[in-house]
């Protein structure tokens, strides 16, 4: 059974990573992946926040925060060593038919912390900003979505990689937004006020 998914991860790297490439994901994916790519984004967000609940924006912040630490922590510094799976772009016999668009990292691969902490933030900011703005809060998973596929697309991740990474980030944003959502001293989200 492990055999068969492993190959079928290999597969869908091939598919994902060398036949489904097109010159404008080229120069589009290794931007996309990039965290200083999102600054303004980040940057909108936390203004967003402080100016429209103040210290309890700030609070938001802190918990956002936790969040990504968390969940970077669990994949780069728990599960990485544990599972050592080494990165496409590392592994020889994949070499000549890999499609590299960035430096190759020298991590591990299993999970992705690009999609774990990108699935955290979109989690936390669904289940708690995101119940103000209930028709775009969707918007945050894609936008981790894309970043995820990113990361096959430009060699460094196998799509295995990207999934467990999504499940993680998604589970450990979840959890910490439920919890922030339960304290009504620093919670952003009022029940019946928009």
């Amino acid at each position: 059974m492990t055999e068969q998914l492993i190959h079928l991860d290999q597969e869908l790297f091939y598919l994902l990573n060398g036949q489904w490439q097109h010159p404008w994901l080229d120069a589009l994916a290794p931007l996309w992946r990039d965290r200083r790519f999102w600054i303004p984004l980040y940057v909108a967000l936390a203004s967003w926040a402080v100016w429209k609940f103040r210290q309890r924006g700030l609070y938001w912040l802190l918990a956002l925060g936790l969040t990504i630490a968390v969940s970077d922590t669990l994949s780069s510094r728990v599960i990485k060593p544990l599972i050592a799976r080494a990165r496409p772009c590392r592994v020889p016999e994949l070499q000549a038919d890999l499609h590299l668009l960035v430096h190759c990292g020298s991590g591990y691969s299993f999970t992705s912390s690009h999609a774990a902490n990108h699935f955290a933030v979109a989690a936390f900011v669904f289940a708690t900003a995101g119940l103000w703005h209930r028709r775009t809060r969707w918007l945050w998973w894609l936008w981790a979505a894309s970043i995820a596929y990113a990361q096959v697309y430009v060699g460094v991740h196998y799509p295995g990689d990207v999934l467990a990474g999504a499940l993680l980030g998604g589970f450990t944003g979840w959890g910490l937004a439920r919890g922030y959502n339960s304290s009504r001293q620093i919670r952003i989200f009022f029940p019946g006020r928009r």
